[in-house]
């Protein structure tokens, strides 16, 4: 039997949690102080991803920010022995519902061109291709950006609904 996904929003007080499943994801890690002032900011969505059959084990974190209507992933990680469980599906998908209701109505990511597990859970999720930040990251790898739209004005496929036509008789 596949292990139960939790998500749970991350407070102050997990910001040496968040800092740790952070290095373990990220050769450039954020430190608890980094971790820290996300958690406390305005704006700032911060999620912790377990896995119900390590009591719960903390293996997964995203942090989002958010200004007006438009929102960004700041980062995403899983512990590499965690992934492919779909925990950061599961990451993301509480995302985009609390950002939605927050009142974002379209949600950025960027990820390393060569990540293909990460490319095909951003398009699976309907986001769509926005551009590219050539050299990115330190590596010297691109990063692919996607835009996926959070308001209700859009089907599930990431197309504009047509609103019903009033009868203008």
């Amino acid at each position: 039997m596949a292990a139960e996904i939790l998500v749970s929003q991350a407070t102050l007080t997990d910001a040496a949690l968040l800092a740790r499943l952070h290095a373990s994801c990220f050769d450039r890690a954020w430190d608890q102080d980094a971790m820290a002032r996300f958690a406390a900011g305005p704006g700032i969505l911060c999620l912790i991803g377990s896995l119900d059959d390590a009591g719960p084990m903390p293996a997964g974190f995203l942090i989002a920010r958010r200004a007006a209507d438009q929102a960004e992933i700041l980062t995403l990680g899983v512990v590499p022995a965690y992934r492919r469980l779909g925990l950061a599906r599961a990451l993301l998908q509480r995302a985009v519902e609390d950002l939605r209701r927050s009142g974002a109505t379209q949600l950025f990511l960027e990820v390393d061109e060569g990540n293909e597990a990460a490319l095909a859970l951003y398009r699976a999720l309907g986001a769509a291709p926005a551009g590219r930040r050539p050299g990115y990251y330190e590596s010297g790898a691109d990063a692919a950006i996607f835009s996926l739209a959070l308001s209700d004005s859009r089907s599930d496929d990431g197309q504009i609904a047509e609103a019903p036509r009033q009868d203008q008789r």
